[in-house]
């Protein structure tokens, strides 16, 4: 039987709960915080999928994003940061009906930068390893 949204939100993920238009139209994208670690997961589905039925390049760079974000989530105090830097290294393919999940870490944070490192992984399969740089930015 295939994992669902629904089985997410009972083991405790959740999503940002605002609206996010391009996340949104692709996903719904979620996470989980479990005592000091943050996970973040999605089922992913065919319209995940590039023409050979594997995951896009850009649908696993845009979750190493929201992932990013997720794992910052403390740090950044419900302030707000923009993308400012990001690296993806593919280790494999990512398969589509399955559920694919990120974890990762807060390297430093400093007054206007945090630094942070995951890994996107369906099981014991590595799929991508990220890093990026999130600059906090102040509010409207």
């Amino acid at each position: 039987m295939a994992l669902t949204t629904e089985d997410l939100t009972a083991r405790g993920y959740r999503t940002w709960g605002g609206e996010d238009p391009f996340e949104d139209m692709i996903a719904p994208f979620y996470f989980n915080e479990e005592g000091e670690d943050i996970k973040c997961a999605f089922i992913s589905e065919r319209k995940h999928c590039n023409g050979h039925g594997m995951l896009h390049g850009g649908l696993l760079m845009t979750f190493a994003d929201f992932a990013m974000f997720a794992i910052a989530r403390r740090k950044l105090e419900d302030g707000m940061a923009v993308t400012a830097g990001f690296n993806a290294e593919f280790i494999s393919a990512g398969p589509k009906d399955a559920l694919i999940e990120a974890t990762g870490e807060v390297v430093r944070a400093t007054r206007s930068l945090l630094f942070v490192r995951g890994t996107i992984f369906t099981g014991d399969t590595t799929i991508l390893t990220f890093s990026g740089i999130l600059k906090r930015i102040k509010g409207k």
